[in-house]
C-alpha cells in the first residue's frame, strides 16, 4: 500500500492508494447510510412498515461497514486493530438483534441493535475524534466512553417505554398468558 497520506475535510486517510480510497468511500458512504437509517429505525413507529425497512437497511450497511473495515483493518492491523474489534462487536449486536426479533424476543431486539448503534459510533468516534471540531476538545478517553455513557441510558428509556415490553409487563404482573 502507497502509505502518502493525505487530508480530507480535517481528517487524515493514511493512504492515497486508489484501492485504498476506493474502500474507504465505500466504508464512509456506508457508515453514514449505518447513521441515517438506524436513528430513523429509531424514531419511526415500531414494527413491520418503516420500522423494518429503516432496519434493514441499517442491518444492511453495517454489513458493508464491517466488510470494508476488514479490508482497511487487514491493510494497517496495528493502528486498527481495536477498530475491527469495535466493528465486530457492532455487527454480533446487530446479527444477534436482529434474530432476536423474528423469534419474538424484543428486548434482546432492543438491546442488540441500541448496542450494535453504540459501538458503531464508538468506532467512528475512536477513529476520528481527535480531528473533529468541539470532539478535539476532549480527552481521548471521551471518544470511548461518551457514546455509551448517551446511548445506554437511552436503550434502557426504550426498555421501560416499548410498547411490547410494557405490554407484557402488564401480562407477567397480572398472570396473563400471552
Amino acid at each position: 500500500m502507497n502509505q502518502a497520506p493525505i487530508v480530507v475535510a480535517g481528517i487524515p486517510i493514511p493512504s492515497d492508494a486508489p484501492a485504498f480510497l476506493a474502500v474507504l468511500g465505500v466504508h464512509v458512504v456506508a457508515g453514514l447510510a449505518c447513521v441515517l437509517t438506524g436513528l430513523a429505525a429509531m424514531v419511526v413507529r415500531k414494527g413491520r412498515g418503516r420500522h423494518s425497512f429503516f432496519g434493514t437497511l441499517y442491518y444492511g450497511s453495517l454489513l458493508i461497514v464491517c466488510l470494508t473495515m476488514a479490508g482497511l483493518s487487514a491493510v494497517r492491523w496495528a493502528e486498527d486493530f481495536h477498530l475491527f474489534v469495535l466493528g465486530a462487536f457492532a455487527f454480533t449486536a446487530a446479527f444477534v438483534g436482529r434474530r432476536a426479533v423474528r423469534r419474538q424476543r424484543f428486548r434482546l431486539h432492543l438491546i442488540g441493535m441500541g448496542s450494535s448503534y453504540v459501538l458503531l459510533l464508538t468506532a467512528f468516534y475512536v477513529d476520528n475524534g481527535a480531528h473533529l471540531p468541539l470532539w478535539r476538545e476532549l480527552p481521548v478517553l471521551a471518544y470511548w466512553l461518551l457514546p455509551a455513557t448517551i446511548g445506554l441510558p437511552l436503550i434502557m428509556v426504550a426498555l421501560r417505554r416499548h410498547p411490547l415490553l410494557r405490554a407484557e409487563r402488564r401480562r407477567a404482573q397480572t398472570g396473563v398468558a400471552a
